[in-house]
């Protein structure tokens, strides 16, 4: 099920994103109808995930063919994904774990 912290069109957004990062740059992705079928939403919601992707330069149609990652797409998505997580998604853990007086050899222990 989707959040509703973020607009599901970023959220499927984030799926793909996933998909090229464990494929690569070339990979063949799912067409708009069959995400949509997979993920239980309406198409014109990834469709207006593939479009952020391809306005972007990530996801490449190829008419009668298919969408693909583009080349040098998985690069590109690694760095995105890697600020985001320091940037955005390192603090709240970070808060979170002083939160609850955790130290590094706990968190060691369970890794």
């Amino acid at each position: 099920m989707y959040s509703t912290d973020r607009p599901i069109y970023r959220q499927i957004r984030d799926v793909i994103i996933s998909r090229i990062l464990d494929s690569g740059d070339g990979a063949l992705l799912p067409s708009v109808r069959s995400l949509a079928a997979e993920a239980g939403v309406n198409p014109l919601t990834v469709a207006k995930a593939y479009h952020d992707l391809q306005a972007g330069g990530l996801v490449i149609a190829r008419k009668g063919v298919g969408l693909f990652a583009a080349d040098g797409a998985a690069r590109t998505l690694l760095a995105q994904e890697r600020e985001q997580f320091i940037t955005e998604e390192w603090p709240r853990v970070q808060a979170r774990i002083e939160q609850l007086g955790l130290s590094t050899a706990d968190l060691l222990e369970r890794a």
